[in-house]
């Protein structure tokens, strides 16, 4: 009489093996985004074969690609064997609105894989692992290796743009005099408040080098008449006088000691009456999925910094003589931390 093998309960090993396998599909997304297939397909469907030709590809290893793709929802397959574009895939065209193809192409990056693999020595030490790899911190390494920092650059970019519709439908900016975006890049997010608000003047406030291209995109949004440059860096003196200071995504690049700083030098500037607001991922209190979590992670090996909750900013806010009033959601996964000088 034979004996039957127990039959387990193996749907949890299989759940963790899809999320262990998670770099796989990481991989697979970044070499479509690499090829340009959503590109290629964006005008309707095509068979594998004509794909793989009008993209330089091997036809067989495109197809086991797009088929890999298209059980995670990114690319679909057709009755007919066609492969065409989803929601997902259609963000990995370099012309789409919210395109997240820079970002594909970063998760791929062999630089960044190699950062990657320093997690561990983080984990166990809590300092961060880029300088131990790179010999020197990561904007220097930026600088050294400008290809790599193109790409990294363009990725956060592309993330930083798509967020700036949700923060302007969720936060009335067209109460304030003057807005002053501190280390504002190109000034993107300052162009759209400005437009949001016609009676405001805004201020950009970054290196010489980072706002090079600022002019052109301010008169190209029909805003270059209520807006003036000053240049300075991370830590410096800010331009005194106005009633809202904006940080987005730069707090949580600061160790505790800088980011109290940063925002002591805006509490020594600001207009009585005038908001501080820091635009950050709020991590929430328990632990549900949140993007903010991941970028955390970024934060601690590349920076030795972090994302914050609520609680956290509340504790900040005060060491630099802020009183946390609100938390403004947003549709993105960002949101406007509003404080008021005390």
């Amino acid at each position: 009489m034979s004996v039957q093998p127990e039959v387990r309960d193996q749907s949890d090993s299989y759940a963790l093996l899809h999320l262990i396998q998670g770099a796989v599909i990481t991989q697979a997304i970044s070499v479509a985004a690499g090829l340009g297939i959503a590109d290629v397909l964006a005008d309707g469907p095509l068979p594998a074969g004509d794909i793989a030709a009008r993209v330089g590809s091997d036809h067989g290893a495109t197809h086991r690609t797009l088929r890999a793709l298209a059980g995670h929802g990114v690319f679909a397959v057709r009755e007919d064997g066609r492969y065409e574009n989803t929601p997902l895939s259609d963000k990995l065209r370099q012309d789409a609105p919210d395109s997240m193809r820079g970002f594909a192409l970063l998760m791929g990056h062999p630089t960044l894989r190699e950062e990657w693999g320093g997690l561990a020595g983080t984990v166990e030490t809590g300092e961060a692992g880029l300088p131990k790899l790179r010999g020197m911190g990561a904007l220097d390494f930026f600088h050294a290796d400008p290809a790599y920092a193109r790409v990294f650059f363009q990725a956060f970019g592309e993330l930083s743009a798509s967020e700036t519709a949700p923060i302007l439908a969720a936060y009335d900016f067209s109460r304030f005099h003057t807005v002053v975006d501190v280390i504002a890049g190109r000034g993107n997010l300052l162009a759209g408040i400005l437009q949001q608000a016609p009676d405001t003047k805004g201020v950009l406030y970054d290196s010489e080098v980072a706002t090079v291209d600022s002019p052109a995109l301010f008169e190209a949004a029909g805003v270059a008449g209520r807006l003036t440059i000053e240049h300075g860096g991370y830590l410096g003196t800010l331009p005194a006088g106005a009633d809202a200071y904006v940080f987005k995504h730069i707090i949580h690049d600061f160790c505790e000691a800088d980011a109290v700083t940063a925002l002591r030098n805006a509490r020594e500037a600001i207009a009585p009456g005038g908001r501080l607001l820091v635009v950050e991922y709020a991590l929430p209190e328990n632990n549900e999925k949140h993007i903010g979590h991941t970028i955390d992670l970024w934060l601690m090996l590349m920076l030795g910094a972090r994302e914050r909750t609520r609680a956290q900013y509340a504790e900040l806010f005060a060491k630099a003589g802020f009183e946390l009033t609100r938390v403004v959601p947003t549709s993105a996964p960002i949101s406007v931390i509003e404080g008021i000088p005390v």
